[in-house]
């Protein structure tokens, strides 16, 4: 029997085993020399009887040994690092990423709550309201709120509402109105408005027509422009209330008939143009109970929702103009836009002192559909819709301001 190499390993150590070589009885077999005897189909070649030549050593070993100690050599260590700089490892990294995250969360933790108080109600919500209502409640104990508060304050801003006063400087406060039209510039009471009530009178420098204007992102970007057109009269004094991400269908988010009554309390309008809704049709709570959108419990707690926010305006002694919803580029908004507007109408005909504004025949293209640009009076394609398929751009702010302004001339006997 031929015995092992030596050096050869039989404690399951892994060896190195050069390229040709094959493993016989646990040992490395180098395979027959030149001289070795061959053999052909089975027959045994070479002198019968004699000994077999010695295995030849192949001089590959001594090399295999120097690339195995070459590749146990210890590497050298990595050269320091420049003057002004260090090292650091991936965990110290990871660390000080996960701090600064901690960190923002508790400062952010009210607007991240208030962000998912918004979100549309399900699992989602739920579990999200879950994770930051606690973190919420640190950040307000430590008085990191007012840090973020202090430093939005310092940068101008003043989150996600837009108050914007024009017109000649409003004079003293006025108390609350008590009753129909308290407060309101004496008009023709011989002569109606279309809208069933008597005409208001003309206003003027002295006494300029108080307005003010409500609405959500769309309601900014109209309002905007109607309050500088209104401005450039000289006779009016509007004020703009606009809330971004809002509307009549959350007041756990944003209560609009809180806010609704606190501004007619402070400005003691005569008028007030709404444009709201684009944010509505999503599932709301109404009574402690889930009301999914599109249902018909959905549509008559909705509507009764606009029925009361028309009567805390007129119940002031304002007139209102409700401005429907324009077309959108999105086909299930533009749908949900549409029944929107039905509710609008028609709670609008049900109260005295409301008028219902269509804004899909301003910002619609002639067949009635979207259109991200539409020609002026003079021909020229100006771009009125935002490239999100939803917002107003100036373009079609300005015509819808316009347009309204015309519609309040009509049914309040003005001559703006």
């Amino acid at each position: 029997m031929t015995e092992p190499e030596p050096g050869a390993d039989h404690s399951g150590v892994v060896r190195i085993v050069e390229r040709g070589a094959r493993v016989v009885g646990g040992r490395v077999d180098a395979g027959p020399a030149p001289s070795e005897r061959r053999r052909r189909g089975g027959v045994t070649t070479g002198t019968p009887g004699a000994a077999s030549p010695a295995p030849a050593r192949r001089h590959g070993a001594p090399r295999l040994l120097a690339s195995l100690a070459r590749a146990l050599r210890p590497r050298p260590e990595p050269d320091p690092a420049p003057p002004g700089r260090t090292h650091v490892t991936w965990r110290h990294a990871l660390g000080v990423g996960l701090l600064c995250f901690a960190v923002w969360l508790l400062l952010d933790a009210p607007s991240l709550l208030r962000s998912a108080q918004g979100a549309p109600l399900g699992t989602r919500r739920t579990v999200a309201m879950a994770v930051l209502r606690p973190i919420d409640d640190v950040s307000r104990a430590l008085g990191l709120s007012h840090v973020v508060g202090a430093a939005d304050r310092v940068l101008g801003r003043t989150g996600n509402g837009v108050l914007q006063v024009t017109g000649p400087p409003p004079g003293h406060h006025v108390s609350p109105p008590t009753g129909p039209r308290a407060g309101a510039r004496p008009g023709n009471q011989a002569h109606l408005a279309p809208d069933g009530l008597p005409v208001l009178a003309s206003p003027t420098t002295a006494a300029p027509l108080r307005l003010l204007s409500v609405g959500d992102s769309l309601g900014i970007d109209f309002g905007q422009a109607l309050v500088d057109d209104l401005a450039a009269t000289g006779v009016v004094n509007a004020v703009l209330d606009g809330q971004i991400d809002t509307g009549l269908s959350r007041p756990d988010y944003f209560n609009w008939p809180a806010e609704l009554a606190n501004d007619v309390a402070r400005y003691n309008p005569e008028a007030v143009v709404v444009f709201i809704g684009a944010n509505d049709p999503q599932n709301f709570i109404s009574d402690g109970t889930a009301l999914a959108y599109g249902t018909p419990a959905w549509d008559a707690a909705y509507a009764q929702r606009v029925g009361a926010f028309m009567q805390t305006a007129t119940a002031a002694g304002a007139r209102v103009l409700w401005v429907g919803m324009p077309p959108m580029a999105n086909p299930t908004l533009n749908a949900q836009m549409q029944a929107l507007n039905a509710i609008y109408q028609s709670e609008a005909a049900t109260h005295p002192g409301v008028t219902y504004f269509a804004s899909w025949s301003v910002l619609s293209a002639p067949g009635g559909g979207y259109s991200e640009y539409l020609p002026d009076a003079s021909g020229s394609e100006v771009e009125v819709r935002e490239p999100d398929g939803t917002h107003l751009a100036p373009g079609g702010a300005e015509r819808l301001s316009r347009a309204a302004i015309a519609a309040m001339d009509h049914a309040w006997g003005l001559n703006l």
